[in-house]
């Protein structure tokens, strides 16, 4: 098994990243019970990701859960090339992220949450802000939330029943 820059293994090519640990207390007649929340985002670094929250009384088997499950959740993001189709703004709660193509070359403009997820994701050159409440949690679902609106030109173009060629307007225009 190899191993990511976070320290996580990624077994079938995925890339691992916890973005938070949270410790929650239950007090109970015969004292304090600890459990864990751990959230987590998992892709494949080609267009497929997916985010889940586990719960545990141990931290690894919280972390394990949330993995698990972010792998059934996964769903494919458009991209072209190294970065999005276009910009587009994802709200979750009091967080709103805004996401931005940028031209190849720039790098990664994104931060804490938002980048863990552009790195798994597979997106190389973007730009992302994020505004209103810094809870990862919701910055985390918020960018997701935008990720999810992308559409590429072969979906657009099927639902309006028109070729790419058309919707772009241009004989020169290439399809990726």
């Amino acid at each position: 098994m190899a191993e990511n820059k976070r320290g996580t293994s990624n077994k079938d090519n995925f890339v691992d990243n916890v973005i938070n640990v949270r410790r929650v207390t239950k007090v109970t007649k015969g004292g304090k019970r600890f459990s864990f929340s751990a959230l987590v985002v998992t892709g494949d670094q080609h267009g497929k990701v997916g985010i889940a929250l586990g719960k545990s009384r141990e931290v690894s088997s919280a972390i394990s859960k949330a993995t698990n499950r972010a792998r059934k959740k996964m769903i494919e993001i458009p991209l072209r090339g190294t970065t999005i189709p276009y910009d587009v703004q994802g709200k979750h709660g009091a967080s709103k992220v805004i996401i931005r193509s940028a031209s190849k070359g720039t790098g990664l403009i994104a931060g804490g949450a938002v980048r863990s997820l552009m790195e798994a994701v597979g997106i190389k050159d973007v730009l992302a802000k994020s505004l209103g409440s810094a809870n990862r949690q919701n910055v985390i679902k918020a960018a997701l939330n935008a990720l999810a609106k992308l559409r590429s030109a072969e979906q657009l173009a099927k639902s309006r029943g028109k070729t790419v060629k058309e919707i772009a307007g241009g004989k020169d225009v290439a399809t990726k």
